[in-house]
């Protein structure tokens, strides 16, 4: 193996391990229903709204966001609460969401993902006729 090589992989191998050492949560969700739409609210404390990805792949949602706690200049830490990390939670789909209408905001540390539903999958009244 080259120099180059054996830095190359010295290299990525400190980078997996700092990231298996920052621990991955699974956030508190709260899921909200509607006649026209599912609204997912997930706890992102720390977390701005460059520092989130949504992606959706076949019929799995999967929502990551990255945490950092700053330090605080001037001063020493001495119990440290937050700790850095990621956020992952992943949904499974079902075929009544409007995938090309998916929503999303984020306010005060909590994302809110609203998940339209398509037409055929909303309730419709039926009138009746007298025959």
């Amino acid at each position: 193996m080259t120099d180059k090589n054996q830095a190359i992989e010295k290299a990525s191998s400190g980078a997996v391990r700092e990231a298996a050492r920052r621990p991955v949560y699974e956030p508190r969700v709260d899921i909200y229903e509607k006649k026209d739409a599912l609204l997912v609210v997930m706890d992102t404390p720390g977390v701005e709204d460059k520092d989130i990805d949504i992606q959706l792949e076949q019929d799995v949602l999967t929502i990551t966001a990255e945490q950092h706690v700053e330090s605080m200049e001037g001063f020493t830490l001495m119990v440290r609460g937050a700790v850095p990390g990621v956020f992952k939670r992943s949904f499974t789909l079902n075929r009544d969401i409007d995938r090309e209408r998916i929503e999303a905001n984020l306010r005060n540390g909590v994302l809110h993902l609203v998940l339209p539903k398509t037409e055929k999958a909303q309730p419709r009244r039926i009138d009746v006729k007298a025959a």
